[in-house]
């Protein structure tokens, strides 16, 4: 256990020491924080604010609050809540102080981050009444300041990181999860020690299991890490454990393999040292009985023994833990002590493998997508095994509802982001949905034309509900990742398989390979499965159906860069096509969704001292275990899938028969019509009615031009493609609702963007999360996302969503996710009865095709066999999934995934 600090001495202490010479200046800061300690209510708000830079903002386990009256059932205890401190600087000096609770959203929305410009509005002075002398700034008012860049902070003398300002925690915790090592305690990596090891005295894991009732001391173990786990943060309100952490290992010696269980502070000290394959001299450790309910690993040889019933528990205390690392070159073979070994497989080996099963994997990656977060869920096995136990009649019919309060009150969430890796066995990619390993050095450095391992990793499929649905892998509790600059040393650099994937990437043009690497944007996996009745049974529901008028509330409740997916009741009114290619700007100030001044990727340059060599794809990280560079091989070709040639023949023919369709009465005013009439001025228009939730205007309307003329609507008599389709029930009612919400909306950072090596750094960032820490680069760039060009094609579609009882309407948006260089990077495969959103993605994608070799211009796709599809569902109750995601700041992506019909059997009992 870690010892407490000593407090500081005076109130001021709190703030950062400046280094030498950097205080010359009087401070703004430390004279409005005076200023409230002095006042009567302790309190103040300063007539000048002038712009402050944030440079950090952290956070912590809040205490728990006094407590109620006992509930009817400890189950609906609230979930653990958090604190924040932000250190501001205002160019003389650095100060820390407390963000007042109720501003805690600023942080959750990524309104207040790192590197943020801002003002004071009001401060108080807050003392802690159990602790002598002691007391802290507390931000109750603050303004963002918008445009202007931040200033660099005064640079600070090294000092002992102070311990959180509120409350008895001794650390802060990593800003946007629980699982990830933090702050300066975290020692980086121990170095290996020259112990002698006397054979003699050891014991082995075999022996142990035999005697370790008997024995009150054990003698020395000597075993070698095989398997590690992330990291796990057991801290709760009501305790005051100073690092509750825990980790366990997979260790292992000639006669088989144990769990070995990190405890608390000696999580900081060795974490980040003990790797898989490191050798471990263990001495006065403990034994326990074996936690029945944790993740086991897989091991990789198969045939080694495992003893379940105990495990090793290393501490600080009972009996002090005495741990050395052994140097593998000291590492002697008479010791038995076996070697890592591993299942990695191939993409080709993929398709035949059950679900669940445990492999590795190796590959170049091709696209990495944003990092979300998802809320975590339910309790934790301890916490429901005891509910079960003490209010087992009463859980019985309700402990769904109560896990359930729980889920939308938690603050903690997990990590995750999605991956494609090939490997030159097939034309697919491997699918990886990576969360956080405890490596957030590595996690957050995945980028396009790195070699990526990912290790235990567990097959996803579903062959009973659609045989031909996405395979993907996931990590597990087990999982490590590595990455180009990491692989040095790794025992898997000596499997075969891993070797196989070196030699064929001597063989690949790195050109070519580059033209196919995308980063960010929306990802629409894993898919809802095909049954309405299945996506109420997944366990990865979060609501079953939610009303329109409730996306409010949804929307509200979000956090920054949480992924949640939600189920609608409606009907589809109305669909509009928008080309993104001409929207340019819009008046609300909403940054645009693309430019025409988009960069090629084809014609950037690469540098040497980016680690990328032209000629082929090795890396000069990876050169440990690779030979010399080999020519080039062949360039790759893809091209679309049969069914998507046919699905474009089969519209060219339908679009010059336009007029056996049945259409509705009302005119169609297109935007091919209304390009040769100021085509510019109403897509802004269109863009600008959506922000400002103002109700779309009649489409028959004649919209005069310029110069006065009148364009003529297009009707089914003109037999040309149109870019907007409604209803006659959405022309009838669409003036007569009591709510219209318009979440259709595609922000830059929904566009998957073709990758660029020179501006890899600042893509990264665009799609990680901010950092707690402001760092300032030396060298900073004014490129902005939306000079990167797209990968997912010109446009996307409008879908208005009516409610069934006529009074309430939606608008969302479907984004065809398409890769013309690459048919296999972002391609989702049809989906089964889902005919609308299956029309749409194809007809897109031989749309985005055909504009890539530049011969075909300002198309809109709103084809015949997708107004008939729409006109299917015209005046049907159907179920439409939402994929929701918020972007920082007021930005919240919203976009539809799935629909499905309410004729569907079961599905009214189950709803």
């Amino acid at each position: 256990m870690q010892e407490p600090g000593p407090d500081p001495p005076d109130p001021t202490d709190n703030s950062t020491p400046t280094s030498p010479g950097g205080g010359g200046e009087a401070s703004w800061l430390l004279g409005v924080f005076e200023a409230a300690r002095g006042a009567s209510l302790l309190s103040a708000s300063p007539a000048e604010t002038p712009p402050l830079t944030v440079v950090a903002v952290e956070r912590y386990l809040a205490e728990a609050p006094p407590s109620p009256p006992a509930p009817p059932c400890p189950a609906a205890a609230v979930p653990p809540q958090y604190w924040y401190d932000v250190t501001l600087a205002d160019g003389s000096r650095q100060e820390r102080c407390h963000l007042a609770p109720s501003l805690n959203g600023l942080v959750q929305r990524g309104h207040l981050r790192a590197g943020d410009r801002l003002r004071l509005t009001r401060c108080s002075y807050l003392y802690d009444e159990r602790r002598l002398r002691y007391g802290f700034p507390c931000l109750e008012g603050v303004e963002r300041v918008a445009g202007e860049p931040p200033a660099v902070p005064v640079p600070v003398a090294s000092a002992p990181r102070c311990p959180p300002l509120r409350g008895e925690r001794k650390h802060y915790l990593p800003l946007w999860n629980n699982e990830d090592p933090y702050g300066d305690a975290w020692e980086a990596e121990k170095p290996p020690e020259k112990v002698d090891v006397d054979v003699s005295k050891l014991t082995s894991l075999g022996q142990l299991e035999m005697t370790w009732r008997s024995r009150v001391h054990f003698h020395p173990l000597l075993v070698r890490v095989l398997h590690k786990s992330r990291l796990r943060y057991y801290g709760k309100p009501e305790k005051k454990m100073d690092v509750p952490y825990q980790a366990y290992f997979e260790v292992a010696d000639s006669s088989g393999m144990m769990s070995m269980v990190l405890w608390n502070s000696l999580c900081p000290e060795w974490y980040n040292s003990m790797k898989v394959g490191t050798v471990l001299l263990l001495e006065q450790y403990a034994i326990k009985n074996s936690y029945p309910f944790k993740t086991k690993p897989t091991p990789g040889d198969s045939q080694m023994k495992r003893f379940a019933t105990i495990e090793i528990s290393l501490n600080v205390r009972d009996p002090p833990t005495k741990i050395s690392i052994i140097p593998e070159e000291m590492v002697k073979p008479e010791w038995g002590l076996p070697e890592v070994k591993y299942r990695f497989i191939t993409r080709s080996e993929l398709d035949n493998l059950p679900n669940n099963h445990s492999c590795d994997v190796i590959g170049l990656v091709t696209f990495v997508g944003r990092i979300e977060r998802a809320r975590k869920r339910g309790f934790s096995i301890n916490t429901t095994f005891r509910i079960y136990q003490t209010f087992f009649n009463f859980l019985k019919k309700h402990v769904f509802f109560l896990i359930f309060v729980y889920i939308e009150r938690s603050e903690d969430f997990w990590l995750y982001r999605w991956a494609h890796a090939i490997d030159g066995t097939s034309e697919q990619p491997f699918i990886l949905e990576i969360f956080a390993t405890s490596q957030p050095d590595v996690f957050e450095r995945i980028h396009p034309m790195t070699y990526l391992v990912c290790t235990q990793m567990r097959v996803v499929r579903d062959l009973t509900d659609n045989p031909s649905s996405t395979i993907y892998l996931t990590t597990s509790n087990e999982s490590q990742i590595f990455i180009t600059g990491c692989h040095k040393g790794q025992p898997y650099t000596r499997d075969t398989k891993v070797k196989n994937f070196i030699h064929w990437t001597k063989t690949q043009s790195e050109a070519d390979q580059m033209k196919k690497t995308v980063i960010g944007g929306y990802y629409p996996l894993p898919r809802p499965p095909n049954s309405f009745l299945k996506y109420c049974k997944s366990n990865k529901v979060e609501s079953v159906l939610k009303a329109i008028g409730e996306m409010g509330k949804e929307i509200e409740d979000l956090h920054y860069r949480e992924h949640k997916r939600i189920a609608i009741q409606g009907i589809i009114s109305a669909i509009r096509y928008i080309n993104c290619s001409n929207v340019a700007e819009d008046a609300s100030g909403v940054e645009p969704v693309q430019k025409d001044t988009s960069q090629s990727l084809e014609s950037s340059t690469v540098s040497k001292e980016d680690g990328v060599q032209k000629g082929n794809l090795q890396t000069r990280e990876f050169t440990s275990f690779l030979g010399p560079q080999c020519a080039p091989g062949k360039q790759w070709h893809q091209t679309l899938q049969s069914k998507k040639s046919t699905v474009k023949r089969k519209t060219e023919a339908e679009q010059g028969s336009a007029s056996v369709i049945p259409v509705p009465s009302h005119h169609y005013f297109t935007r091919s019509a209304r390009k040769k009439f100021s085509l510019d001025k109403f897509q802004h228009e269109d863009f600008v009615q959506d922000k400002n939730e103002q109700p779309v205007s009649d489409s028959s309307q004649y919209y005069p031009d310029q110069e006065g003329v009148s364009a003529i609507p297009e009707t089914e008599e003109t037999g040309g493609t149109r870019d907007s389709w409604q209803s006659d029930l959405w022309a009838q009612v669409k003036d007569k609702l009591l709510k219209y919400l318009h979440h259709s909306t595609v922000f830059p950072e929904s566009i998957p963007r073709k990758f660029d090596y020179v501006h890899k750094d600042l893509l990264m960032q665009q799609y990680n999360l901010h950092a707690a820490v402001y760092q300032p680069k030396e060298t900073r760039t004014d490129k902005n996302i939306n000079e990167f060009k797209s990968a997912s094609g010109l446009g996307y579609y409008e879908v208005t969503v009516l409610g069934i009882n006529h009074d309430v309407a939606v608008d969302v948006a479907f984004l065809p996710l398409f890769c013309p260089e690459d048919p296999h990077l972002l391609q989702m495969e049809d989906i089964e009865n889902d005919t609308l959103l299956s029309c749409m993605s194809c007809i897109s994608a031989c749309q985005q095709k055909t504009t890539s070799y530049g011969t075909l211009h300002d198309t809109f796709p709103l084809s015949n066999e997708i107004v008939r599809a729409a006109m299917d569902l015209d005046g049907k109750h159907v179920v439409c999934i939402l994929d929701i995601c918020h972007l920082g700041d007021d930005k919240v992506e919203v976009f539809l995934s799935k629909i499905y019909k309410t004729v569907e059997p079961d599905v009214l009992d189950l709803v």
